[in-house]
């Protein structure tokens, strides 16, 4: 029992050194990696989520793929909105919003944001909400091609 438990943890292992390998390999993973919170795995479960960040005309339309925008239900004149809708991929949306969530605590600019909300609606909301913010980061890095030198303070490595 304890050799077969070893062999998976070890073909995890190995998975793991594949996936980041592989996914450095992609365009835009030099830019995304550049920003604290994102590794190589991360990096490269985003950018299969995303593939070509052009065809989405704007953050909002990717943060609806990612499932991170409200619900909105329309009747007559009266307009609520609701949870997440949750349609895109369950494995995007979980990295996004861990990444965000370590971004958080390099980036001056996102644990104030973080705090704000959370006084205001709640720690769900604000989680969210900062992935919904951090997402807007990654969807400029993608369009843009940066490469961030200090992500905390935005300073860019390379402009394209």
């Amino acid at each position: 029992m304890y050799q077969a438990i070893l062999q998976i943890h070890l073909r995890l292992l190995q998975l793991g050194k594949t996936i980041g390998e592989e996914g450095s390999k992609l365009e835009g993973h030099q830019g995304l990696s550049s920003i604290k919170g994102i590794g190589k795995i991360t990096g490269a479960i985003l950018l299969s989520v995303i593939g070509n960040v052009n065809d989405f005309p704007d953050e909002g339309r990717l943060a609806s793929y990612f499932g991170i925008v409200p619900r909105v239900s329309n009747s007559n004149e009266n307009e609520h909105s609701g949870r997440i809708h949750k349609r895109g991929t369950k494995l995007g949306r979980t990295a996004l919003v861990q990444s965000a969530l370590i971004a958080a605590n390099y980036s001056p600019y996102l644990k104030g944001f973080y705090e704000q909300v959370k006084v205001r609606r709640g720690p769900g909301t604000a989680i969210i909400t900062l992935a919904r913010k951090f997402l807007g980061i990654i969807y400029r890095t993608l369009k843009n091609k940066w490469v961030f030198e200090d992500f905390p303070n935005f300073v860019l490595a390379v402009e394209s």
